[in-house]
């Protein structure tokens, strides 16, 4: 089977046949048996099958057979031993993984005053 247009969904769903246009949703899977020709944007993505297009995810995993041409941005990849991927990625990025950016250390003396220094004028 074959779909021609534009996608969106919520939870998870597998993709079994061909889909041309692009997709947005929460986790999608693409079997082995399946096609993707378009843009993804999803939390997460496991790619079993063959994709062509830009690919934004949070998570994706390239499982083993499967095909991947096009711009991959993820906060996690893993790629298994006999996955292809073919284009440009950017993965592990901070602002794509989900979490809050780190803080910065705050000093626990004020600026100005050295804990040495005050010990000093105690003596």
């Amino acid at each position: 089977m074959t779909i021609t247009g534009e996608i969106s969904f919520k939870g998870k769903t597998r993709i079994d046949g061909e889909i041309i246009g692009n997709i947005t949703g929460e986790h999608l899977i693409l079997s082995k048996d399946g096609t993707i020709n378009g843009d993804i944007k999803v939390s997460s993505f496991i790619c079993q099958g063959n994709f062509t297009g830009n690919i934004e995810t949070k998570i994706l995993t390239a499982r083993k057979d499967c095909y991947i041409q096009g711009k991959i941005v993820a906060g996690n990849l893993t790629v298994e031993p006999g996955a292809s991927l073919e284009g440009e990625i950017k993965a592990a990025t901070q602002d794509l993984q989900g979490s809050a950016p780190a803080k910065k250390a705050t000093p626990t003396t004020p600026p100005g005053k050295n804990p040495s220094k005050e010990e000093d004028k105690k003596q």
